[in-house]
């Protein structure tokens, strides 16, 4: 287990920190996941950096065409924001699912991403939200990164919290497009989801101008839907369109059978039924106003 505890006021007070523990370092911010894995054994860490204490930290902006959430950000800020809520509602919705009351109070949206479990409810929503997240490393330089780059393999990340510090989330915004998140989840559970969908969708003059499709866990990382994207663009929703999308989108999705999630079969028909649940409504609420 960890030996020191330090908490640095600056982002670059925290850099050199991890810079001096030659590896041995570790970022922690909510630490829900990490303290675990120390418990465990699976990661190792002599001394922690707290990040917390950064001035800035847990900051939810418009910042120009983008949303910029600091690395601070937990799940319940990113649920109740107004912000988030209203211009990047996959993710209020995602984050809302997160775990427990306490776990979202704690768990930041940076850390669900650094942890690159496929099925994470918030890295979900920020692939179909063509997020990037912004890398502050040991040398003063920073490095910009979509989300759904940022994945070396399932509960693997391209970020090394020994070295570098994920120093905020930028989502870009997206004008007269909308976005949604849906899950299905066992009941009663606290257990990641059977399945999850996040959609971002853009309408104009009857026609889809825009979206962006991604759905966990269906392979190593979060999967963006791309070939469902290109069928849509330029359609106009309808009953036989919206079959043909979920039908795609069960075709490409590659789920593995499980004992706790349900065989492959099963959920490529719940990627069908959430999308089509989607696609559905937004006609309905493009008819109603």
């Amino acid at each position: 287990m960890w030996q020191e505890y330090f908490r640095p006021e600056t982002l670059a007070e925290a850099l050199k920190m991890l810079s001096s523990g030659n590896g041995e370092a570790r970022v922690i911010a909510g630490g829900t996941d990490l303290m675990l894995d120390l418990k465990k054994g699976s990661k190792k860490a002599k001394y922690l950096v707290d990040i917390r204490g950064i001035a800035g930290i847990n900051v939810i902006e418009e910042r120009g065409d983008k949303i910029f959430l600091g690395a601070g950000v937990t799940h319940t800020q990113a649920a109740t924001s107004w912000l988030i809520r209203e211009k990047a509602t996959a993710l209020a919705e995602a984050a809302a699912l997160v775990g427990s009351l306490q776990i979202r109070n704690i768990g930041t949206i940076a850390g669900n991403i650094i942890n690159a479990q496929p099925a994470a409810d918030t890295a979900v929503a920020l692939v179909a939200l063509e997020a990037q997240a912004e890398i502050a490393l040991a040398d003063g330089s920073r490095q910009v990164m979509k989300v759904e780059d940022l994945y070396a393999g399932p509960g693997k990340s391209k970020i090394d919290s020994t070295s570098s510090i994920v120093s905020g989330i930028y989502i870009p915004l997206r004008p007269n497009c909308r976005s949604n998140f849906q899950r299905i989840a066992r009941r009663r559970s606290l257990a990641l989801p059977v399945i999850n969908v996040a959609v971002v969708l853009g309408y104009e003059n009857s026609s889809i101008t825009s979206c962006s499709f991604a759905a966990g866990p269906v392979g190593p990382q979060p999967m963006r839907l791309r070939e469902v994207e290109n069928f849509l663009i330029g359609k106009t929703l309808s009953d036989s369109i919206i079959e043909e999308a979920g039908n795609m989108a069960a075709d490409i999705t590659q789920p593995r059978s499980s004992v706790l999630r349900g065989g492959r079969e099963y959920r490529q028909h719940l990627i069908k039924v959430l999308i089509n649940s989607f696609l559905r409504k937004y006609i309905q609420d493009r008819y109603k106003t």
